[in-house]
C-alpha cells in the first residue's frame, strides 16, 4: 500500500503538516472573504435589477438579495473595489496552489467517509476545490481577455462564486476549530515553522502523531530529507504572491507604474500619446464602427422622452450648455485610468430637453452604434442620470474624442463600470425602466 496515494507513506514531503496548512488556510480565509465581498459589489455596480440589458445572470432569484442602487460617490469607488478584487485574486494564486498541495493527501484517504460529518466535509471539499479552481481560472482568463470558456463570463463567474462560497462556508465551519488548535500549537512550540531538535513521538525527527483517531495527520510517517524549511516554504509562497502583485497592480496607475504590469494586457506603454492617449478595451474597428456613419453629416443623436423625440447633430449638441468633469474609467478586468477631463452635455439636461422636470430625471436606456457585443445597450439609474458629473461627453482632455474613445459622443458616469460608459451613442430613451 505504500505505493498507493491512499497510504500516508506515499506522501513523503516533510513540509506538510497542520501548522503549514492552517497558516495558508487563514490567509485564504481572509483573502477569499474580501474577494467575495468585492465581487458582489462589482456585480451590484451593474445595477442588474434595473433592466434586462444590464442583467447577465437570469433567474438569479434570492441570490440578488444584496442589490442596491449603485452610488456615484466617491467617483473612484468602482476603480477601488474592482482593482482590489482582481489584484488580490492574482496575488492569492500561489497561496491557493500551496494550500491545495498541502492537503492533497486527504483527497485520497480511505474510507471515503468515517461519519456523517466527515461525509459532509468530503462533499464540501469536492465543491470547494472544483469551485475555487473554476473561479480562479475563469477570472484569470477574463483578465487576460481570453474568452475560451463556453458561455458568458458574467453568469459563469457569478453562479460559480455562489457554489464555491457555499462550500467554502461549510468547510470553514467544520475546519475552523482544527485550524485554531494547530496555530495555537505553533505558539506552544509543537509543529512550528522549524521542528524542534530531537525525535518526536513515533521515533523519527519531525514526525508528529495524528491529531486524533478521527483525523489522520498530514505529517508523513516516513518523511524524505528536507530541502527547505517550512519557514522557507512560507517565504517562497509569499514571494510568489508579492511578485504577482508587483506585476499586476500597476495597471491601475498611469505612467511608469503601468509598465510594471507585465502579466496584464493593459500593462506596458500607454496606447498612443496626446489627450486621447489612455487605455481602452475595444476599438472602433473591432466593433464595426465606420467613419461614414460617425461623420458630421450622417450621425444624429436620437433622444426620446414624454414630450417626444429630438434629433441632434454633434454641432447642435455643442451649442447646448457644456460642463466638465474629472473622472476615471475602470473595467471589470481590473484595469483603470486616472482622472480624465471630460466635457459635454449633462445627462439630466438632455432629460429636461425631452420633457422631464429639472432635477427629476429618470432612468435612461442608452444604445450604441455598435451592432454586436454584450453591452451595446446599457441602462443607467436615475441617481446616475441626475449627478451633475454624468455627461454625454464630446471631448476629453481638451480635444474631441477619438474614434476608439467613442466619437462622436459617449457616456461618462462617476463610479460606473466601464461597459456602462457607452461609446458611439446613437439613441437615449429617458423613462422608468
Amino acid at each position: 500500500m505504500e505505493r498507493s496515494p491512499a497510504s500516508p507513506a506515499f506522501w513523503r514531503s516533510p513540509l506538510r503538516g497542520p501548522w503549514f496548512t492552517s497558516l495558508l488556510g487563514v490567509v485564504l480565509l481572509a483573502g477569499i472573504i474580501v474577494l467575495f465581498v468585492t465581487g458582489l459589489l462589482s456585480y451590484a455596480a451593474y445595477n442588474p435589477d434595473l433592466s434586462p440589458v444590464n442583467d447577465k445572470t437570469p433567474d438569479k432569484g434570492v441570490l440578488g438579495f444584496y442589490l442596491f442602487p449603485w452610488p456615484t460617490d466617491p467617483p473612484w469607488l468602482y476603480r477601488l473595489t474592482q482593482g482590489v478584487h482582481v489584484t488580490l485574486g492574482i496575488a492569492l494564486v500561489p497561496v491557493l496552489l500551496a494550500k491545495l498541495w498541502s492537503v492533497v493527501p486527504r483527497l485520497f484517504q480511505l474510507p471515503p467517509a468515517r461519519s456523517v460529518a466527515h461525509a459532509v466535509e468530503r462533499l464540501s471539499l469536492l465543491l470547494l476545490v472544483g469551485g475555487v479552481l473554476f473561479e480562479f481560472v475563469t477570472g484569470v482568463l477574463n483578465i487576460q481577455l481570453d474568452y475560451v470558456f463556453p458561455g458568458s463570463f458574467y453568469p459563469l463567474h457569478f453562479y460559480g462564486a455562489w457554489v464555491f462560497f457555499a462550500a467554502f462556508t461549510v468547510h470553514v465551519v467544520l475546519r475552523a476549530p482544527t485550524a485554531v488548535r494547530n496555530l495555537r500549537r505553533m505558539r506552544a512550540g509543537e509543529e512550528g515553522g522549524a521542528p524542534p531538535p530531537g525525535p518526536r513521538a513515533g521515533g523519527k525527527e519531525g514526525v508528529a502523531p495524528p491529531v486524533s483517531a478521527e483525523e489522520p495527520s498530514l505529517v508523513s510517517p516516513d518523511p524524505a530529507e528536507p530541502t527547505v524549511s517550512r519557514r522557507g516554504a512560507v517565504w517562497l509562497v509569499g514571494g510568489g504572491s508579492l511578485l504577482l502583485l508587483g506585476t499586476t497592480v500597476g495597471r491601475n496607475f498611469d505612467g511608469l507604474p503601468r509598465r510594471t504590469a507585465l502579466l496584464a494586457p493593459h500593462g506596458g506603454a500607454e496606447p498612443g500619446s496626446g489627450p486621447n492617449g489612455f487605455q481602452i478595451n475595444k476599438t472602433a474597428a473591432a466593433r464595426g464602427i465606420s467613419a461614414a456613419e460617425t461623420s458630421e453629416e450622417a450621425w444624429r443623436l436620437v433622444v426620446t422622452g414624454p414630450s417626444g423625440t429630438v434629433r441632434l447633430s454633434r454641432a447642435e449638441l455643442a451649442q447646448l450648455p457644456l460642463h466638465s468633469a474629472a473622472l476615471p474609467i475602470a473595467c471589470v478586468e481590473g484595469w483603470s485610468t486616472s482622472d480624465q477631463w471630460w466635457r459635454g452635455v449633462r445627462l439630466r439636461d438632455l432629460a429636461a430637453l425631452v420633457g422631464h422636470e429639472p432635477g427629476m430625471a429618470p432612468d435612461v436606456l442608452v444604445e450604441s452604434l455598435q451592432r454586436h457585443g454584450a453591452f451595446r445597450r446599457a441602462a443607467l439609474r436615475a441617481n446616475q442620470v441626475r449627478d451633475p458629473r454624468s455627461l454625454l461627453a464630446l471631448d476629453v482632455n481638451g480635444e474631441r474624442l477619438s474614434a476608439d474613445h467613442g466619437y462622436p459622443a459617449r457616456i461618462i458616469v462617476p463610479a460606473a463600470p466601464g461597459v456602462l460608459n457607452t461609446k458611439w451613442v446613437a439613441r437615449m430613451t429617458f423613462g422608468d425602466l
